[in-house]
């Protein structure tokens, strides 16, 4: 069995088994069901919970402040003033490293958010992400003295419940870990909840929430709504991830869903000794899936498996709608015959019906190159701001889609981009929606375990397999038929409506009896400045004046009073002019997003330090 908290999984379909051990008496031998720990518990805003969110707003904020400062003079050189600087890769490597470093020290739901923005390039630039790809989930395991009464609070007493029970931990991450027993001679697999980690989360997730505001009122435009959906994405996948009743259910569901598939694997939950913080499954082993070594000796065929594991990722999210949504190697194994097997469902995601079309379509967009209908997808999905400009989108795109085909891409080109469009090439316009992000996500964890897998790895050639072989093509040629036939139908009733009406205003023009009205938009105040600088403008020619005629009067007072005023008309001349004016434009893309998005350039980064020993392995 892989080697990781996500190594097993259990299920419970009842809570209420929760209060029993597996013959029905009490559990814990007359230990409450309740505990400090009970999910309940948490939301009641306790004395100890506010106490706890006050303390760590001060250390998160304390840990966090040095990158804050070295962000905001990013902005204004001297906090307060001052143009703003250029950032080198170096330096966002370094800053990455302390950003790595940090999220480390806070603890467990700080490396789950570091984990999440290491597999969201909308959210941070390239060097960024390949640092923070190192961070992995592994934590000292708690003592079996702690974790005891969980269990039997849970199932009843542990001699009692299981045949046997190993009380060291096969794998122990930062929300739970993994221990092996036998039930009915058969080796299970028991994943149990760290005590207290609820109410550790939910204090954090407080403090998340307090601090979302103020970052997303310092972040550029495009990126707020990102941000935001980011928070809330974070904040229901942590809270899922310790839900072990809602993972039991999805891994019944997606077991039910692959019955009939023999490619694919996933344990059965074991409803009678599983309940809200333990959960026991069945102990299925395999190989870790990135373990190319031991894949070659097993003699599975690796192109074949690649092929295997995107289609049964395509079909949980475009055919069943219930998908895993964590596809790290330590969460995928195979066996000796080349059978995935899926371990740890804490984190899923759902699809929705029109959710799904529109994949179908941009999929169809892919199949046939195609990449305007692949921009006009990401606009209908809700994923592409519709004002952004058109044809640096398409350039991108194009990039993107040779980045898939495992093609390299041409730097030069890319460089070209960052040259004509320096100074607006801020941020990336794309505002994934949560349901999105999460696919976006999976998409980017599973690419890249298929490129270790075959460095051949062609993603987009598998998508347009896919659609052929699922007939979409042609179902897309339908569709376009039965859209343009709409389309041809309303024209053809907006054409009757509009000849009698163009007839009847040309007649009206021809008699000059034909009134236009206009209306002028002033939303930056243009004209409120120009009429300012056409009063100072007079007030410092008048001054200017009085001055010299004053002062050749011999008045030298007066004269000197007209001068100041003078000087007070022409420093708020300048003050006027010296701001900006014109058109003002919302940037639209991150500089480092043009050359992130390829594999494999790391721009001397990424393989320059060591792995941090965290688990999920």
């Amino acid at each position: 069995m892989a080697d990781s908290e996500a190594g097993t999984s259990a299920g419970v379909s009842d809570r209420s088994r929760a209060a029993t051990g597996p013959g029905g008496s009490a559990a814990g031998s007359g230990q409450s069901e309740r505990t400090d720990d009970d999910p309940d518990d948490i939301e009641q805003g306790d004395r100890w919970l506010r106490l706890r969110v006050a303390w760590r707003l001060v250390v998160v904020t304390w840990e966090f402040l040095p990158l804050v400062l070295a962000y905001a003079r990013d902005r204004r050189r001297f906090l307060l003033f001052g143009r703003g600087r250029q950032v080198d890769p170096e330096t966002q490597v370094a800053r990455a490293e302390s950003l790595l470093e940090t999220l480390v020290t806070l603890g467990p739901t700080f490396i789950k958010v570091g984990q999440i923005l290491s597999t969201r390039p909308d959210v941070l630039p390239g060097p960024y992400i390949t640092v923070l790809k190192r961070l992995q989930d592994r934590v000292p395991p708690a003592e079996w003295a702690e974790i005891e009464p969980i269990v039997e609070a849970e199932v009843g007493p542990v001699a009692e419940a299981f045949e046997t029970f190993d009380t060291e931990p096969i794998s122990g991450a930062s929300l739970g870990q993994v221990y092996t027993a036998r039930l009915d001679g058969q080796r299970v697999a028991v994943k149990v909840l760290r005590p207290n980690i609820r109410r550790r989360v939910a204090a954090d997730l407080r403090v998340i929430e307090t601090l979302t505001p103020l970052l997303i009122r310092g972040a550029e435009p495009g990126q707020a709504f990102t941000l935001e959906n980011l928070a809330d994405e974070f904040s229901a996948t942590i809270r899922e991830e310790m839900d072990y009743g809602h993972e039991a259910r999805m891994l019944e569901t997606v077991r039910e869903n692959f019955a009939d598939d023999d490619g694919v694997r996933v344990p059965e939950p074991i409803d009678t000794h599983s309940g809200p913080r333990v959960l026991t499954m069945e102990y299925v082993e395999g190989t870790k899936i990135t373990d190319v070594e031991r894949l070659d000796e097993m003699g599975v065929d690796r192109e074949a498996l690649v092929d295997r594991l995107f289609s049964a990722y395509i079909e949980m999210v475009l055919e069943q709608g219930v998908f895993h949504a964590d596809p790290h190697p330590g969460n995928l194994a195979v066996q000796a015959d080349g059978t995935i097997v899926f371990y740890d469902f804490g984190i899923t995601g759902t699809v929705s019906d029109r959710l799904q079309e529109q994949i179908f379509e941009m999929y169809v967009s892919i199949a046939r190159n195609d990449v305007d209908g692949i921009v006009d997808s990401f606009v209908a999905m809700g994923a592409l701001d519709p004002t952004a400009d058109r044809r640096l989108i398409r350039e991108m795109f194009e990039i993107v889609i040779e980045s898939f085909r495992g093609r390299n891409v041409d730097q030069y080109r890319v460089q070209q981009l960052v040259a004509e469009f320096q100074a607006e090439l801020y941020e990336f316009p794309l505002r994934l929606p949560q349901e999105l992000a999460l696919i976006v996500r999976v998409t980017t964890v599973l690419e890249g375990v298929c490129r270790t897998l075959d460095p051949e790895f062609d993603l987009i050639a598998l998508v347009t397999e896919y659609v052929r072989e699922e007939g979409y093509a042609s179902r897309g040629v339908r569709e376009l038929l039965d859209r343009a036939s709409d389309e041809v139908q309303v024209t053809g009733r907006a054409l009757l409506v509009t000849g009698p009406k163009l007839e009847h205003t040309l007649d009206r023009a021809a008699r000059d009896d034909i009134t236009v009205r206009t209306a002028l938009g002033d939303e930056e105040g243009l004209f409120d400045r120009l009429a300012k600088q056409v009063v100072l403008g007079f007030v410092f020619a008048g001054s200017v004046v009085a001055a010299l005629l004053l002062f050749v009067a011999g008045d030298e007072t007066a004269a000197a009073v007209a001068a100041l005023g003078a000087a007070l008309a022409f420093v708020g001349i300048y003050r006027s002019l010296r701001r900006r004016s014109g058109i003002q434009t919302e940037p639209q893309f991150t500089r480092q997003n043009l050359r992130e998005r390829e594999h494999g350039d790391d721009g001397g980064y990424g393989q320059a330090h060591g792995d941090i020993e965290e688990g999920r392995e």
